[in-house]
C-alpha cells in the first residue's frame, strides 16, 4: 500500500500552484500547435486542447502524479490490494471485465472464476427471457422487465438501456424504478401486465430501505392478480442475502450475487447489469465489457503523458485546484446519452467528495468538484447563457458521437450533422469566446457591444466517440471510472467509501418511526427537524 502525503507539500503543487497564476488564455494556447493534447484511446478520441495546459503545466501534472505515487496506487488497485482502507477492502470493478482466460486470485480465491460463473449464470437467464422460455405463472412470455434499485442499482442500468437503445431487443422493455415515492413505481406498473411482466430486485444487502419498499409494493401488485405462487415466476434478485431473497419468495437459484469488492458505483457489468444483458443480449453485453477492459488496459500501461484517465484526471486537479474551477458540466451531443451526466454524478461525487485524507487528516485543498450536466442541444437553450457570460468559470466535456447509429436515413443523417456542428460550435465559443474589437468588426452597434462579449477561456474537453456501440459506451465509462481514480489518488482520499450517505439513512430511519408513533418529541433531533415533523403530521392528518 502506498504511503498518504500531503499533496500540498510536494515540489510540483508549489511550481503548479505559481504556474496557474500567470497561465495564458486558452484563446493564446490554441495559437501554438500541442498535438500531444490530442490522444485516442481504445478506439475514442480525447482531445485536451482547448484546456488552459501547456507542455511545461503537464510535465508538471506528471510529476504530481509520481510525486504522489498514482501509478503505484493503480497498480495495487489491478492487483487486487486493499486499497479501500476504511473497509478494509479490495477495489476490483476491473475484474468484472477480465476475459475468463485471465487470472487473478485475490485473498485466496480465484476471482476470475466467480465473475465468469456468475456471468454464465447471468447469460442463462437473460436468454430464457429473450428466447421466451421464461414462462410467468400463466404460461406467458416476458414482455417487460422492471428493475429495482437505487444509486449504482440503478443509475448504470438505467443509462446503458438509454445509450445502447439501438441494441435493444424489439418486443421486450426493460424499466427502472428507483425512487421511494411511490409515484414512481405506480408510474411505472401503471401500464404493465402482471403476468408478463418480470422484476429484477438489485440490493446487495436486501434490506436497502428504498428498494425494498418498492420491492414489496411491486409484490402486492402482482400478488393481487397471480397469488403468492406466482412470486417465484416473477422475481429475481441481485443480492447476497439468501435468507431474506428466499423468504421474500424468490428462489435461490435465481438470486444473482457480486462481491464487497464491487462498489456500487462500479457495479453495472456486474450482476447489477442484468437488465442491460436482458436488453441487448450476450454478445452484446460481452462487447461492453471488452470496451471497459480496453480502457482499463490503456490505463494499466500508457505513459503518463498519453494515458486518457490519467490526463483526464490531473487536468481535473489542475483546474479545480489551480484553476480554482469548482464545477464541470458534461454535454453529452447524444440523445441517448441523456443518463450519462446523472451517472457520472454519482462516479464522481460520491467517490470524491470527501474531506479527510486516507490516513485520516483533515485536507486543506479542494478536493471532489461538482459534477452536472444534460445533453445538447437543450442544454443550449437552458443554462448555456450561464457557462458563456456567466460570473463563475465552468469546466466543460463536451461528448459527440460521429456517426447517428443503425437504421439512421439520409435525413436522419442530414439532421445529426446539425448536431455536431452545434457541439463544435460550443467548443469554440466556450473556448475562444468573442472580443469587443470583433464585434465591433462584425458592424455589433456599440450599445450592444459588452452585452455581447463572450470571455471564453471556459476550459473543454472534446470527446469524440465515432459510433455509440456498447464496447464504445464501455470504454467511456472506463475512462471516467479511471479519471475518478487518479483525482482521488491525488488527493489522497479515499475515493471507494461512501459514509456521507450512511449516516442520512440512519437518520431516516429514526425520523420514520417517530411518523409512525406520531411523536414530535424526539430528543435526538434538533428543534428545526421537530418542528418540520410536526408540520407533516398536523398536514398529513389533514388528508386522512
Amino acid at each position: 500500500m502506498v504511503d498518504s502525503i500531503d499533496p500540498t507539500q510536494v515540489p510540483a503543487w508549489n511550481e503548479l500552484r505559481t504556474r496557474a497564476e500567470s497561465m495564458s488564455t486558452v484563446r493564446e494556447l490554441l495559437d501554438t500547435p500541442r498535438d500531444f493534447l490530442r490522444t485516442h484511446a481504445a478506439g475514442l478520441s480525447f482531445d485536451f486542447s482547448r484546456q488552459r495546459i501547456d507542455g511545461a503545466t503537464l510535465d508538471l501534472l506528471v510529476a504530481l502524479a509520481n510525486e504522489l505515487q498514482v501509478e503505484l496506487l493503480r497498480d495495487s488497485m489491478f492487483a487486487g490490494d486493499h486499497i479501500n482502507t476504511t473497509e478494509d477492502r479490495a477495489v476490483l470493478h476491473t475484474a468484472l471485465r477480465l476475459p475468463f482466460q485471465a487470472e487473478l486470485s485475490v485473498d485466496g480465491q480465484d476471482v476470475v472464476g466467480d465473475v465468469h460463473d456468475t456471468l454464465n449464470r447471468m447469460r442463462v437467464c437473460a436468454e430464457s427471457v429473450r428466447n421466451g422460455d421464461w414462462r410467468g405463472a400463466d404460461g406467458r412470455a416476458i414482455t417487460d422487465v422492471v428493475n429495482i434499485g437505487i444509486g449504482g442499482s440503478d443509475l448504470g442500468p438505467a443509462m446503458a438501456y438509454r445509450a445502447l437503445r439501438p441494441y435493444r431487443q424489439p418486443g421486450l422493455r426493460c424499466h427502472f424504478v428507483s425512487n421511494v415515492d411511490p409515484a414512481d413505481i405506480a408510474s411505472v406498473l401503471g401500464d404493465l401486465d402482471p403476468a408478463t411482466t418480470l422484476f429484477i430486485v438489485a440490493s446487495k444487502t436486501f434490506t436497502t430501505q428504498e428498494t425494498m419498499a418498492n420491492a414489496r409494493y411491486a409484490r402486492t401488485w402482482l400478488t393481487g392478480v397471480l397469488g403468492e405462487d406466482a412470486v417465484a415466476r416473477h422475481f429475481v434478485a441481485v443480492s447476497t442475502n439468501q435468507p431474506a431473497v428466499v423468504e421474500f419468495g424468490i428462489e435461490a437459484s435465481n438470486m444473482f450475487g457480486f462481491w464487497d469488492w464491487v462498489g456500487g458505483r462500479y457495479s453495472m457489468t456486474s450482476a447489477i447489469g442484468l437488465s442491460t444483458l436482458i436488453a441487448i443480449g450476450p454478445v452484446n453485453f460481452r462487447a461492453m465489457l471488452d470496451g471497459f477492459a480496453a480502457m482499463d488496459e490503456h490505463f494499466r500501461t500508457a505513459p503518463p503523458a498519453r494515458n486518457v484517465p490519467m490526463l483526464m484526471g490531473l487536468i481535473a486537479v489542475w483546474n479545480r485546484n489551480f484553476l480554482d474551477i469548482p464545477t464541470t458540466a458534461v454535454l453529452p451531443y447524444s440523445n441517448d446519452l441523456s443518463r450519462f451526466p446523472a451517472y457520472l454524478q454519482q462516479l464522481t461525487m460520491e467517490s470524491n467528495g470527501k474531506s479527510v485524507r486516507r490516513d485520516g487528516s483533515t485536507v486543506n485543498y479542494a478536493t471532489g468538484g461538482i459534477v452536472w450536466g444534460e445533453p445538447g442541444t437543450n442544454g443550449q437553450h437552458s443554462f448555456y447563457q450561464l457557462l458563456h457570460q456567466g460570473t463563475d468559470d465552468v469546466a466543460a466535456d463536451i461528448i459527440v458521437v460521429a456517426n447517428p447509429g443503425p437504421g439512421s436515413d439520409a435525413a436522419h443523417a442530414a439532421q445529426h450533422e446539425m448536431l455536431v456542428a452545434n457541439a463544435l460550435a460550443q467548443a469554440a465559443v466556450l473556448s475562444c469566446g468573442v472580443t469587443e474589437i470583433e464585434l465591433r468588426q462584425a458592424g455589433t452597434t456599440e450599445d450592444l457591444v459588452t452585452h455581447k462579449v463572450m470571455p471564453g477561456n471556459r476550459p473543454t474537453t472534446v470527446v469524440m466517440v465515432p459510433d455509440l456501440t456498447p464496447f464504445a459506451l464501455g470504454a467511456l465509462i472506463a475512462a471516467y471510472e479511471h479519471s475518478v481514480f487518479v483525482q482521488g489518488a491525488i488527493w489522497q482520499i479515499n475515493s471507494f467509501d461512501q459514509w456521507g450517505v450512511e449516516l442520512g439513512k440512519k437518520v431516516a430511519t429514526g425520523i420514520l418511526r417517530d411518523i409512525e408513533a406520531d411523536n414530535t418529541e424526539d430528543p435526538d433531533l434538533d428543534p428545526a427537524t421537530r418542528a418540520s415533523l410536526t408540520e407533516y403530521l398536523g398536514l398529513r392528518s389533514e388528508k386522512r
